[in-house]
């Protein structure tokens, strides 16, 4: 199941993880963002134990979407060693996803 991150948590589980994190800036409301959901939930089985897949909700969390520049959602940033290095905006399919994940494992 992928990981609910939010402002008291982003540190410890996505800028100090040793394993490459995703996190999917979404909102309840988003349209597309449902539609990627059960894609998320699917990388987070795929990778478990290799690679964190995390949610986290723009809308409980503004001042994280905006630190990185999140301005339309669903957006994915690829965070490796605590830097955000790839991202990608809009419904993507999984595997895509999966391609990017790699590249990082």
């Amino acid at each position: 199941m992928a990981l609910e991150v939010n402002q008291s948590n982003f540190e410890t589980e996505v800028l100090k993880s040793t394993q490459p994190v995703v996190v999917d800036f979404w909102a309840p409301w988003c349209g597309p963002c449902r539609s990627m959901a059960p894609v998320i939930e699917e990388l987070a089985n795929d990778y478990q134990g290799k690679a964190k897949i995390a949610k986290l909700n723009v809308d409980e969390n503004q001042a994280l979407a905006g630190q990185f520049g999140v301005m339309s959602i669903p957006t994915l940033i690829f965070f490796k060693d605590g830097k955000a290095v790839d991202q990608i905006v809009g419904f993507t399919p999984k595997n895509k996803l999966s391609q990017k994940l790699d590249e990082l494992l």
